[in-house]
C-alpha cells in the first residue's frame, strides 16, 4: 500500500507541474490552436482536480471535486456564447483520458505500483472526466435553449417594434415573415403595450412584411379589430400589390379601414 501512498502524495505534491504537463500534452496532440488565458485557466482547473484526486486515492474513496463541474459548465457557457458546437469540447476528452493514461502508467512504473493499483488510478481519472463531460453535456444543452428563447424573443420583439411619434400616435411596422408565432407575440406582448400608452392611433406600416398567408391575415384583422375595441383609431400603410391580393382573397372587408400608401401619408392625415 505504501507504493499507492507515495504515488497519490507524488500526484498531490507536484500537481502544478503534472496539470502543465497534461495541458501542454493534449495540446500537441491534437494540434489545438487556443489562447494562453485558456491554457493557464484548464491548468489550474486540474491543479485542484490532481491535488483532490491524490488524496481521495490514498484515503481510497471517489469524489468529484466541485471546481471541476464548475469548470466544466464554464467551457459549456463560454461556447454557447461564441456560437461554437458541443464537438469542439467533446473532441479533447479522448486525447485527455490518453494523456493520463500514459502519465499513470509512467507514475505507476516510478513508484512500483501493481496491475491493480495502477488501473484503478486510471479507472477513478476516467470516471472523474465522465462527470466532467456529462456536465459540459448537460450544461450546453440547457444553456443553448435558453440563448435560443432569448435570440427568438429578440427577433420577436424586432419583428413589431413600436415607435411613438407623435404624442399620440405610434407606428406599428411589422417586418420580415409575418407568422403564427409572430402574431401570438403581437397579441400577447404588443398590444399589451400599445394599451399602456393611451395612444388614439396606431398606424401599421406593412411595407417590411415579405409575406402573408389567408390565416395571417385573418389574424392581423383580429389584431386590427382589438385595437378598435380599445378604442384606438387604426391606419394601415405600405401595403403592396402581393399583399393587398392576399388580403382580398382571403375575404376581409378593409373597406372601412384608413388606408394610406406610405406611414408619411398616414401620420399626415391625423395631424
Amino acid at each position: 500500500m505504501s507504493s499507492l501512498n507515495d504515488f497519490s502524495q507524488y500526484i498531490s505534491e507536484n500537481a502544478e507541474t503534472l496539470s502543465a504537463e497534461v495541458v501542454e500534452s493534449v495540446v500537441q496532440e491534437m494540434k489545438l490552436d487556443i489562447p494562453e488565458w485558456e491554457k493557464e485557466q484548464a491548468t489550474q482547473m486540474y491543479v485542484e482536480l490532481l491535488g483532490f484526486f491524490g488524496k481521495f486515492l490514498r484515503e481510497d474513496r471517489f469524489e468529484v471535486p466541485e471546481s471541476l463541474i464548475e469548470w466544466s459548465k464554464k467551457n459549456a457557457e463560454m461556447q454557447v456564447a461564441s456560437g461554437g458546437k458541443i464537438s469542439e469540447i467533446v473532441v479533447r476528452y479522448p486525447a485527455t483520458r490518453q494523456v493520463f493514461s500514459e502519465l499513470f502508467t509512467r507514475l505507476s512504473l516510478k513508484f512500483g505500483l501493481t496491475v491493480v493499483e495502477n488501473a484503478k488510478a486510471t479507472r477513478d481519472i476516467n470516471a472523474i472526466l465522465d462527470v466532467s463531460l456529462n456536465e459540459t453535456f448537460y450544461a450546453f444543452e440547457r444553456l443553448s435553449e435558453r440563448y435560443q428563447a432569448e435570440t427568438q424573443m429578440e427577433l420577436l420583439n424586432l419583428s413589431a417594434p413600436i415607435v411613438p411619434v407623435l404624442e399620440d400616435v405610434v407606428v406599428l411596422p411589422l417586418i420580415g415573415v409575418m407568422d403564427s408565432y409572430r402574431i401570438a407575440h403581437i397579441m400577447d406582448n404588443v398590444i399589451p403595450r400599445i394599451a399602456e400608452k393611451n395612444v388614439q392611433h396606431v398606424i401599421t406600416d406593412f411595407s417590411g412584411v415579405l409575406t402573408i398567408d389567408d390565416q395571417i391575415a385573418q389574424s392581423l384583422q383580429q389584431i386590427g379589430s382589438t385595437l378598435q375595441l380599445m378604442g384606438i383609431h387604426v391606419i394601415i400603410a405600405g401595403l403592396r400589390p402581393d399583399l393587398v391580393q392576399t388580403i382580398v382573397h382571403s375575404g376581409i372587408d378593409m373597406l372601412d379601414t384608413d388606408a394610406y400608401a406610405t406611414v408619411k401619408q398616414a401620420l399626415e392625415s391625423v395631424k
